[in-house]
């Protein structure tokens, strides 16, 4: 998405990895790789993009499963030096395949010098849990001084979110530093209770963005842009469970957008097209996204390469 003069990765996104284990009642837990970015980093991978993952690890065998996971798929994973145990996160699915989260996780992220990209992702906690959410916000602002585009993605979990105010200032201000951004209708509805899903929306895109994008599960996702209201339906598809969904949709929505300001018509693909790379995550388990082959197959004509 970004036209810098120089760049050492496509893609560089900031964020946490986590390790997810994925419990269903009657059979025996999971552990998948997870972590909203990280989830983000290996879409973008698998799609074919250059990308680096600053995030951090520990020296355990479920950072060894993230790390080989990422690694296996092209991601090149950046970590600071101190010491820290991977996080975790429960993820419990209910009979339909949706996923409730129980996490262990703490995100001191020391100041770094992160390789240049054309484009700069933050996601989830990462953007609100300090100490290291400051050093992450910094990290956009300079970014986006050198030449780079930002994207956001808030990916709300309430029971880690913090101090409600502090929390929202510190995603208002990324919204604010990012050319897109998209969130799903429960995030807005959690972070503006009472206000209708667009209004929130709105309200984002005065702040400075080009693009704001959110997701609304089976009934498809709509854009909004100094051009107007860009909406899609969602694609058919059996749930097997919702893990990984929103991510895979922000990692395609990345991958094959080609400007931070799209007109209506461009933005409409890179929706659908996004959609697609959700339903066939949505179709398997875990947060297992499509390759850049399985996602041409499944919108021929997509542009993925």
């Amino acid at each position: 998405m970004a036209e810098p003069a120089t760049a050492d990765v496509d893609f560089l996104v900031i964020g946490e990895c986590v390790a997810d284990i994925v419990r269903t009642p009657g059979r025996r837990d999971r552990p998948h790789p997870g972590g909203s970015p990280a989830n983000v980093a290996y879409g973008l991978a698998r799609l074919g993009r250059r990308t680096a993952l600053l995030t951090q690890l520990g020296d355990d065998p479920y950072g060894e499963l993230i790390r080989t996971h990422l690694t296996a798929a092209g991601v090149d994973v950046l970590t600071d030096s101190r010491p820290v145990a991977t996080p975790t996160a429960v993820v419990t699915l209910d009979e339909h395949g949706a996923a409730a989260y129980e996490f262990t996780i703490d995100w001191s992220l020391a100041a770094s010098e992160p390789p240049r990209a054309r484009h700069v992702h933050l996601g989830s906690l990462a953007s609100v849990r300090e100490p290291g959410a400051a050093v992450a916000r910094r990290l956009l602002r300079e970014a986006r001084a050198a030449g780079a585009t930002v994207s956001y993605d808030p990916n709300i979990r309430p029971a880690l979110f913090g101090e409600r105010a502090a929390g929202l200032a510190a995603v208002e201000d990324c919204v604010a530093l990012s050319d897109l951004v998209k969130a799903s209708d429960e995030d807005l509805a959690w972070l503006y209770p009472g206000v209708p899903v667009r209004d929130s929306a709105a309200r984002w895109l005065g702040l400075g963005p080009g693009t704001v994008i959110v997701t609304m599960g089976g009934e498809g996702a709509f854009a909004l842009t100094a051009d107007g209201e860009t909406r899609i339906e969602a694609p058919p598809t059996a749930v097997v469970d919702t893990v990984g969904a929103g991510d895979s949709f922000m990692s395609a929505v990345l991958a094959v957008l080609p400007a931070a300001r799209p007109g209506p018509d461009v933005l409409a693909r890179a929706l659908r097209t996004a959609a697609a790379a959700a339903a066939i995550t949505v179709s398997r388990a875990g947060a297992d996204p499509p390759t850049a082959a399985e996602l041409a197959a499944a919108r021929p004509g997509a542009r993925t390469g």
